[in-house]
């Protein structure tokens, strides 16, 4: 006998799942693997993250540092996790993705109140339910969820990964932006102004595969595919993905015109990922077009980017501030499915679905999140009317303003920082079942 079951076992899922585990519910954790995969899925584990291996920043005065400060005062197990597979980063907390997989998955399926299950969902099952099958809901589940609830979606994109090996050295060096972090978490890949026109030439007009999906405007601007961000201007990259500033080669202790950052994909260091080059381009123009930065000259490419639609609900008109449905009291929404964009904003929705499924399950009122807390923020976005809803990542946009305002940006970040703790932490008294 199981008393809610949890639908998907992605970041959102594994969270719900082990946080109501912990509160001694018996869960019926449902996920298709390792039968069924989505396109855009390859690991038989649990918790598999697709388009990066970063979490974001760890500096707790940026958004998502602050985010994952208040998800380690609620005892995040996936966060945990995360710490333990944590490859050199700089500030960032980014991991080795088959690692954290693996260790989420051993984590899941050796709890006692967790009855793992392998199967295609195809109907929103009966009873109490944390609905967590993330942007790539498989069909037909898919159908039901847009008559429940109508569906919405966006087209993501992934980064390229080419070998550790293949990467021309004599044409790249290692260092941290503005020497945050340990000088050997980036392998940057310098171009001359030269260099630079002519792989913004030949991006620009490099063959994209299935273009006439993205001629619908729907593309996140959170997973910008580099051809498409190129387009906006020759300067675009420059200012973007291929900011020089604060990279000075240490070889020189000059500025190049422009640099592509490597960041180790595994903990082994042999795979390393194109940060901020997600991309759609076809295969062999991605070998064809990245092949001219000097760097990756001879690259071997271990995965091309690809790019694929992104499901939400259209959560202002379906959910609550606990990700509650609003149609049904038994069904909470969680991860990307609920409206919010990213690893750790998924993470921080199946921590709420399962805190006010834990609550319902004791019959109890559910407690609302402070606003002044990022997760509270995001909360209060997706649960806001909204005519033109699109998911959200966590930034300081969200919060309330520190009142009086502070003038000094340091400050301030450190006064919302001090604010948010507090008031989580005050919540997480409240909401504990121990």
């Amino acid at each position: 006998m199981f008393d809610c079951t949890v639908v998907g076992a992605g970041l959102a899922g594994s969270e719900a799942a082990l946080t109501l585990a912990e509160a001694g519910v018996k869960v019926r954790l449902i996920d298709g693997k390792p039968r069924f995969k989505s396109p855009a899925h390859s690991s038989d584990n649990f918790c598999e993250l697709v388009c990066s291996n970063s979490q974001k920043s760890n500096d707790r005065l940026t958004a998502h540092g602050l985010l994952k400060e208040e998800l380690r005062v609620l005892g995040s197990h996936v966060i945990a996790e995360a710490e333990k597979c944590a490859v050199p980063a700089g500030s960032a907390l980014a991991v080795d993705r088959v690692l954290f997989a693996k260790s989420v998955t051993e984590k899941l399926r050796s709890n006692k109140n967790i009855e793992t299950v392998c199967e295609r969902t195809e109907k929103l099952p009966e009873g109490p339910t944390v609905l967590a099958t993330g942007p790539l809901t498989l069909s037909p589940l898919d159908g039901e969820i847009k008559q429940l609830f109508g569906s919405l979606h966006f087209y993501d994109a992934e980064a390229p990964i080419v070998s550790a090996e293949s990467i021309d050295k004599e044409n790249a060096y290692f260092a941290a932006r503005y020497g945050k972090g340990e000088e050997s978490d980036y392998l940057n890949c310098p171009l001359t102004k030269e260099e630079y026109d002519a792989f913004y030439d030949e991006l620009v007009r490099a063959d994209r595969a299935d273009l006439h999906e993205f001629e619908k405007g729907e593309i996140f601007e959170g997973c910008m595919p580099v051809e498409v961000m190129a387009k906006r201007g020759k300067d675009a990259l420059r200012f973007g993905p291929m900011k020089p500033v604060g990279l000075a080669d240490p070889r020189t202790g000059k500025r190049a015109y422009a640099v592509l950052q490597l960041r180790k994909e595994n903990a082994a260091g042999d795979m390393y990922n194109l940060v901020g080059f997600q991309t759609n381009l076809k295969m062999s123009e991605q070998k064809r077009v990245f092949g001219l930065i000097p760097a990756l000259k001879n690259a071997e490419y271990m995965r091309y980017g690809v790019m694929h639609r992104n499901s939400f609900v259209n959560a202002p008109s379906s959910l609550d501030g606990h990700f509650r449905s609003l149609v049904r009291s038994d069904l909470f929404v969680a991860g990307q499915l609920g409206g919010v964009e990213g690893y750790v904003e998924s993470i921080a929705t199946g921590k709420i679905a399962a805190l006010g499924m834990i609550r319902t399950l004791q019959g109890k009122t559910l407690i609302p999140l402070p606003e002044t807390t990022m997760i509270g923020a995001l909360a209060a976005y997706i649960s806001t009317p909204n005519d033109d809803f699109q998911p959200m990542n966590a930034n300081y946009g969200l919060l309330p303003p520190i009142t009086p305002h502070i003038k000094d940006k340091r400050q301030r970040k450190e006064a919302l920082y001090e604010r948010a703790i507090e008031a989580i932490k005050k919540y997480s008294e409240n909401i504990s079942w121990k």
